[in-house]
């Protein structure tokens, strides 16, 4: 039998329950939705999580169309799964836990007595450990972005192979291959043994079905490349980054875009206009780097020093 929270399976079988991970303000339960595919053959475990982020919901898009083509009948070991792991900011459609304003992903391992977005962390920390791999699907937010997936333990890191082989099984078509902050689930999983990835699947309000086909198919690629499903996972040579600039606004006024997501940047060309109402250019931005076009804001209105795009810098390919 394998049990997550109160969802058990024998093997073979598929189950959902709960995980509780404390209380709302008026003393009911909070408790995450989760499920356990339960192969009916021996292999390895895979971990997964969605909704870190309590207003990225491409990840759950994802597992609602994959969980029902799976047949626990034809797996290969375990797939333990969290559907929504920041609960509290899927129910008011924000980025960070309203409880603690607090964002999730940077709350790993977690404290079992922390924190709510501490003890939410530690709970979902401990399935994860009981796994030989982990995907955390997240998404650009309400962002305008590529699908990418992040390796985000370090190059310098004992996993980071394993991590970067991860991702390229996952195939979103770009990797970003640079250090995470401290609280990531990515930095931390590895750091127990465990290759992990957070795909970062596109950016939208609500959810985007390219996004979302595009990971369905990464995960099915990981079930096949690690032998819990049949079959041969086929995938390409991929966009990787090193680096990762970001460029804020040095006016007020309205953005205009001079390059589109996925495009080569070069160094010293425009990558957007700040304009005044009535179409005046105020000022205009540069490129620092070579790159790729890997990040927009969506609304175009900004204050100086707001957040406008980001770059991705030291490209290859692996």
């Amino acid at each position: 039998m394998t049990t997550l929270g109160t969802a058990t399976a024998a093997p073979g079988e598929f189950a959902t329950g709960r995980l509780p991970v404390g209380e709302a303000r008026d003393g009911s339960e909070v408790a995450l939705p989760v499920a356990v595919l339960n192969g009916a053959r021996d292999g390895q475990t895979l971990y997964l999580q969605a909704v870190s982020d309590g207003d990225e919901l491409n990840g759950v898009g994802v597992l609602q169309r994959l969980v029902p083509q799976l047949d626990p009948a034809e797996l290969a070991g375990q797939i333990l799964i969290v559907g929504i792991v920041n609960l509290h900011a899927f129910y008011v459609a924000e980025h960070r836990n309203p409880i603690d304003d607090t964002k999730m992903n940077r709350a790993y391992p977690g404290d079992p007595n922390g924190t709510s977005s501490e003890r939410i962390a530690a709970a979902t920390f401990e399935a994860a450990q009981r796994s030989d791999i982990v995907l955390d699907l997240h998404q650009g937010s309400t962002s305008r972005m590529i699908n990418e997936t992040r390796v985000r333990c370090g190059p310098r890191h004992r996993m980071h192979d394993e991590c970067l082989e991860l991702a390229r099984v996952f195939d979103a078509g770009y990797v970003l291959d640079q250090k995470g902050p401290d609280g990531q689930l990515a930095r931390a999983a590895p750091d127990e043994g465990i290759p992990t990835i957070d795909p970062e699947l596109g950016g939208c309000v609500g959810w985007d079905e390219e996004s979302i086909a595009i990971g369905v198919q990464g995960v099915k690629n990981v079930l096949v490349h690690y032998g819990f499903l049949d079959g041969e996972a086929s995938f390409g040579e991929q966009t990787r980054a090193s680096g990762f600039e970001q460029y804020g606004a040095p006016a007020g006024g309205l953005v205009s875009f001079r390059k589109d997501l996925a495009e080569e940047v070069s160094r010293g060309e425009p990558l957007f206009d700040v304009t005044d109402p009535f179409g005046a250019v105020k000022s205009t931005v540069t490129a620092d780097s070579d790159g790729v076009f890997w990040r927009t804001r969506r609304l175009p209105q900004v204050a100086t020093g707001e957040y406008v795009c980001s770059v991705g810098t030291d490209i290859d390919t692996v």
